[in-house]
This record gives structure tokens, sequence and C-alpha cells, in this order.
């Protein structure tokens, strides 16, 4: 049996009393180490659960997942992930490989920034399609995210921006010589998101086009969210564009027309109000 296990929001506790059951009695437990991070060392991870957690990378996932999937046919294999194990496509794509292969599956799931971005105040069924917004550079600065957030605004929906995450990247110079020397670890700040937004606001005026979205539009940060250092601050994309809302992970909302109960919730999370930490109950 192969078990998807969601982690939560990022605390070690945020297990589930029947995934931490799991954990404790499998052969091996992986820990999927690319689509998020927990605010928790794996060090912590480990004390917590009881066990030793294998590390699965990228390139274990998505190209030596058949080791994985061999040993699940005969033992039980848990397969830790932050959030709720089906948030990101990759895993949807691991339980396909599993039927193939005839391995049998189960899924444990958890809360993830999709249920919890609700903590903004936003209502969680006016938000549209969720978006991704990746770092730039120099010569790779694409902007379709964009045209999908003003979709949203369009109909009247807000939207939810996840932030890139870069782990265990190569340059292209070390890619090219086979090198298996890797960039740190970077995560995208909802100040580095809104710059990026910003400047397609810009080229979209400077091209003539009538856009939704604009410099003063209300953003929504969000830090650490489920955290007990959690921020949440409403301003407008150009103040957010020079806000600093300390270590990972972030993420950004646009929203559109809000209901007055709506209003109610952001305007409490306004940047004239010093954010504070939000204490989790412990």
């Amino acid at each position: 049996m192969l078990y998807l296990i969601g982690l939560g929001l990022g605390d070690c506790r945020d297990i589930s009393v029947r995934g931490l059951e799991v954990v404790r009695r499998s052969a091996r437990v992986y820990l999927e180490c690319y689509t998020s991070i927990m605010f928790v060392s794996k060090e912590e991870l480990e004390k917590f659960y009881g066990r030793s957690l294998i590390l699965a990378d990228r390139e274990l996932v998505e190209q030596g997942v058949g080791e994985v999937l061999e040993l699940a046919m005969t033992q039980e294999v848990a397969f830790l992930v932050a959030g709720d194990p089906l948030a990101a496509t990759t895993h949807s794509d691991l339980i396909l490989r599993a039927q193939k292969k005839g391995v049998e599956y189960r899924v444990f799931h958890n809360a993830s920034i999709i249920s919890a971005v609700a903590c903004s105040g936003l209502q969680l069924y006016r938000f549209g399609e969720t978006v991704s917004i990746v770092m730039w550079t120099d010569d790779w600065q694409p902007d379709s995210f964009a045209d999908k957030i003003e979709n949203n605004l369009s109909r009247g929906l807000h939207t939810l921006c996840l932030l890139d995450i870069k782990v265990k990247e190569q340059t292209v110079e070390n890619m090219m010589r086979g090198n298996k020397v890797f960039e740190p670890p970077r995560y995208q700040s909802v100040s580095e998101a809104a710059a990026i937004l910003l400047s397609i606001v810009q080229r979209r005026q400077e091209q003539g086009c009538s856009y939704l979205l604009k410099n003063d539009s209300l953003s929504i940060a969000l830090a650490r969210v489920g955290s007990e250092t959690q921020q949440i601050v409403s301003c407008t994309l150009s103040q957010l564009a020079t806000a600093d809302l300390g270590p990972p992970l972030h993420c950004l909302v646009i929203p559109a027309g809000m209901h007055h109960m709506e209003e109610d919730m952001v305007k409490c999370f306004a940047l004239k109000q010093q954010p504070h930490p939000i204490k989790n109950i412990q």
C-alpha cells in the first residue's frame, strides 16, 4: 500500500492521528521536499514521528518513483506532503503511476493554503483560478499568469497567487557540464511578486491595453500561514512591493469586488495597522 499523507500547514503536530499511525508502522517513509516546505526541520519531524525520513526531491518523484512503487507492492510505504497531498498536480501523477502498476493507495487529506487562504477575510467560494507567479530572470519574463488574474477580476473573482520556490536548482553551466552542483534554495517574497505584477501593469499600459489590475489595486499578503508568526497585510500593490513580511512561505491574493463582510475583515489587516503575529492554539 502507498499512503499519501498530508502534513498540514507546517507544524509537525499538524499531521492527523491516522496519518501518524501509518507513518510509525510503514516500512519506509518519504518526505516530499520541493513543492512546498514545512516550518520545522527534517530532524524535528523525525523526532516527533519517531521515524527516519527519506527526502524525496523532484528528481526522485518524477524519475525514480519506480523504486517507491515497487516497494509499495509488498509493503506499506508512506509519502509525506506539506499541506494536502492532492493540492499539487505532481501527486496526482504519482497516483496514476501507482494505478498503472497495480499498487493500492490511500490518501490522508489535511489543510493547505488552498483552504487556509480564507484567513485573508475573503470567502472561499468567491475565488477563481489559482495562479503561480514565477521568478523572473533577465532573459525570461513570462506574464501569462497576469492574464489569468485579469480574467478572474473581470468575473468578480478573487485570485490566490502561489509564489515560486526554487529548490535543488542548477545553473545552466552546471547542467550542461553534468555537474551535480545545486544552487541554494530560493523562495519568492510577496514584495518580489508585487514588483513583477507592477512591471506587467506598466507593460500593458505602454501597449495601450485597458487593464483592471493597476498600481493601486488592493492586494493581501500572507506569510507563514498556520504558524505562530503568521502575518496578513492588506495594502495597494505598489505598497506591497516595498513591504517586508519576513521569512517564507509567502502568498498573495488579488481581491475582486467584495461583500461588505469581506471588506470589514480585510480592513483588519490594513498596512497602517502594524501587522502582529497571530498566536495559534497550543
